[in-house]
């Protein structure tokens, strides 16, 4: 007779934040500080923006406020989300008895199964999280508008004239284009990124590999050729590169840190986990995992953002 296996439990509060905290802050952009997270928004926060005009004048005898300011804001408003999935635990022994070994799906070993297969969906929530950040869609079940369906809705943003798709042959100008068209007043900022799909930083390691390529020298880098890259540090005329893995394939940005927010209720009480086991119920061998989570992304000011999309 086979041993019944109980593994009903229910997490919340602060055992909750660690879950949804871990599931969240996986997806490589927020890992990599490549935005700004705002934690604790329990439904909304305003990002304000001051705008003025030419404020330097010429010195009188009298106070002339002549200069003006503008004030305006923009919404960082967090969506809602949930994971209901049922999985049956036959299915999961073999994997499991791979993680008693010291083997995991989330890099880290488990203490429980009901660990385990918290773990899983996170792993999942946090590949969905990367996606949504920079391709979201909020018509899509599972998504909010990422950074570039803002950007292209939005008038003030800089876009990249005669963005095509990109390619070895043709990066190295489009990075070009992209950097020409950054504000005068952004350009050196110490925050200021290239935020490149992984197709666009493929395609400028290669680039960079050299040989038939034009715009580098015939061996590459070093003279390495397309040996020289070793996973580390890229940048174009001395910006540096962030990879966003959920980017579109011919899409790139160009904006500071501080200028994009990522915005989560993370540790609130709207967080729960619960891991419920339906043997006891209904005699099956099915477990449910359900989560809650909020997210949301959006920038600060359209004006310092180049898009460049085909």
């Amino acid at each position: 007779m086979a041993t019944t296996t109980s593994i009903t439990t229910t997490y919340a509060g602060e055992f909750a934040g660690k879950y949804i905290a871990a599931a969240l802050l996986s997806a490589p952009t927020l890992e990599q500080g490549g935005v700004t997270i705002v934690p604790n928004v329990k439904y909304k926060q305003v990002i304000k923006k001051v705008a003025t005009n030419d404020i330097l004048k010429n010195a009188t005898c009298d106070f002339d406020a002549t200069s003006t300011i503008t004030l305006t804001e923009r919404i960082l408003q967090p969506e809602e989300f949930q994971v209901n999935l049922q999985l049956c635990k036959k299915d999961f022994r073999s994997d499991w008895d791979a993680v008693q070994m010291g083997y995991s799906t989330f890099d880290v070993l488990p203490k429980s199964f009901a660990d385990f297969l918290i773990a899983h969906a996170a792993a999942k929530v946090a590949a969905k999280i990367e996606t949504n950040i920079w391709n979201g869609a909020n018509a899509n079940q599972g998504e909010f508008d990422g950074f570039r369906a803002l950007m292209l809705a939005d008038a003030t943003v800089i876009d990249v004239a005669g963005a095509a798709a990109i390619t070895s042959s043709t990066i190295i100008a489009a990075l070009g284009a992209t950097v020409d068209a950054i504000p005068a007043a952004l350009y050196g900022n110490e925050g200021l990124r290239l935020y490149l799909s992984q197709k666009a930083v493929k395609a400028y390691v290669r680039a960079l590999g050299g040989f038939s390529v034009a715009a580098t020298s015939n061996s590459g880098v070093n003279a390495q050729g397309t040996q020289w890259y070793t996973n580390g540090a890229l940048s174009f005329d001395g910006i540096p590169i962030f990879m966003a893995n959920g980017l579109n394939d011919d899409t790139m940005i160009a904006t500071t840190i501080d200028n994009l927010f990522f915005a989560t209720s993370l540790i609130s009480d709207a967080n729960e986990v619960q891991i419920i086991d339906l043997g006891p119920l209904d005699g099956s061998q099915n477990v449910r995992v359900v989560m809650r989570l909020t997210a949301g992304v959006n920038y600060g000011i359209g004006s310092d953002c180049v898009l460049y999309t085909s």
